[in-house]
């Protein structure tokens, strides 16, 4: 695969738009659902394994052709399109057409009981992929890459166009797939050994090579919905308390500090970077886990996934990457999370890259702080001032003595700050009003303990007015 990828580099770039049949390039979001794979034409349904394959069917926003092989024994067979492996409900069959490839693929597995096969990931869009743990439903997305995310002059999407999957041997926990990555800047090679469970976890192993120059990379990009929650509702009316598939950003950072960002729809484009070296880990997580957080009969945003992202070797300098783009709607992914190297990738130079992505509830890091476990905003009552209440996780111990707080604000003032017991949580509960004097914009910090001796984690947010 590193071959295959090093030598395209060496060309100019591809394109691999697909003909389509005709009408599927027209296709809506409703048509394109009511194409659906049979399950009977899955690869290896009838072998006795513990995996299924499903390949995606091209049409609606996924027009670009995606080679899909089996690989066994080191030989690899290709998947061939037959319009018979499909159900069409709405568009007809495509007729008369050859091998016109496909859009991606799901893989099933028994994730929630032992007697039926789930979808536990899919591979689907430039190079977009999503998974689930045990009990979880879609939400936020993986990228195999991302590329100037909320630039002026524009993003480039690099995209996984052919997949190697490893036929599993009987009873295996984990299935391994490679991709061939393309983009006009650099091509790459990438290796993933998915292993589902209550956390799906997925190992992931690249090699890229640039053709020029590439500034504003984004390494492991996670990319999610935030529409509004009690910290940041703005002027939307909706009859459900919140709507996100994550609700913060999450970061372990080289010096071993945790920090959490809840997530804003802005007014405008934010973009935000968390200086670091050596990161232990960063994502994009859904904290908010109780039905009443959401009351979504439908869209059942309390069992969202969250991703961790764990880096396998030391990544050097750079930054934790969060881009905020404004939404009004929740069809529309709006948040983006990346590391982004200070130095960037340079033209000639082959780039590896490991590192481990969780797809969790919660992340699998030490429960040795107290976590902000929701963040709550609004009018004070006084002027322009606005009151933040911030409720933690519960205390592992009971204690007399609350701890001390440290709150600062790049603009403005703190004030009427207070530390008390939440009685209903079993944790803390931290209050205190911004005065902005006529600031449009601070960055507020909030930790508990003291600055040697925190016993929380840090809670940062960008207040604008």
């Amino acid at each position: 695969m590193p071959t295959i990828a090093r030598a395209l580099a060496e060309r100019p770039h591809r394109s691999l738009r697909a003909t389509l049949p005709r009408g599927f390039d027209a296709l809506d979001y409703d048509g394109y659902r009511g194409i659906r794979f049979r399950p009977d034409q899955a690869l290896w349904a009838d072998a006795g394994l513990g995996f299924r394959v499903q390949p995606h069917h091209l049409g609606f926003l996924f027009k670009d052709r995606v080679d899909v092989f089996e690989v066994e024994q080191g030989h690899a067979v290709p998947l061939r399109y037959d319009p018979a492996q499909f159900t069409f409900d709405g568009p007809a069959p495509p007729a008369g057409i050859g091998d016109i490839g496909y859009a991606g693929f799901r893989i099933l597995h028994p994730l929630n009981r032992p007697d039926h096969f789930d979808e536990v990931c899919s591979f689907l869009g430039a190079s977009y992929f999503r998974a689930l743990g045990r009990g979880h439903v879609y939400g936020l997305s993986a990228r195999g890459l991302a590329i100037r995310t909320g630039h002026p002059a524009g993003e480039e999407f690099p995209a996984f166009t052919a997949f190697w999957i490893e036929r599993p041997e009987p009873g295996a926990r984990s299935i391994t797939v490679h991709a061939l990555l393309e983009s006009p800047s650099l091509t790459g090679a990438y290796r993933f050994v998915i292993a589902p469970g209550a956390a799906t976890v997925m190992d992931v192993e690249a090699e890229l090579f640039p053709r020029v120059a590439v500034d504003g990379i984004g390494i492991a990009p996670g990319t999610s919905m935030f529409m509004f929650g009690p910290a940041h509702r703005g002027e939307i009316s909706d009859f459900r308390p919140a709507v996100h598939d994550s609700d913060g950003l999450l970061m372990r950072t080289g010096r071993d500090e945790q920090i959490w960002r809840p997530l804003a729809n802005p007014r405008r484009l934010q973009v935000s970077g968390f200086q670091d070296a050596a990161p232990r880990g960063f994502g994009l997580m859904q904290r908010s886990r109780a039905f009443a957080d959401f009351e979504d009969l439908e869209a059942a945003y309390h069992r969202r996934p969250g991703l961790w992202v764990e880096p396998l070797d030391e990544w050097g300098a750079g930054e934790v990457q969060l881009v905020e783009i404004p939404t009004q709607s929740e069809i529309h992914d709006n948040i983006v999370a990346a590391w982004v190297p200070r130095e960037g990738l340079k033209a000639g130079m082959p780039h590896r890259l490991r590192y481990r992505l969780h797809w969790v509830s919660e992340p699998p890091l030490p429960a040795d702080q107290l976590r902000f476990a929701a963040t709550r905003s609004g009018a004070s009552g006084r002027g322009e001032a606005v009151r933040f209440a911030l409720d933690t996780s519960p205390l592992t111990s009971r204690t007399d003595t609350l701890p001390p707080a440290s709150i600062t604000t790049s603009a403005g003032r703190i004030a009427n700050q207070v530390v008390q017991a939440n009685p209903e949580t079993g944790g803390v509960r931290l209050s205190f009003e911004l005065e902005p004097g006529g600031a449009r914009l601070a960055e507020l910090r909030a930790v508990l303990g003291t600055p040697s001796a925190p016993v929380s984690e840090s809670w940062t947010f960008r207040w604008t007015g």
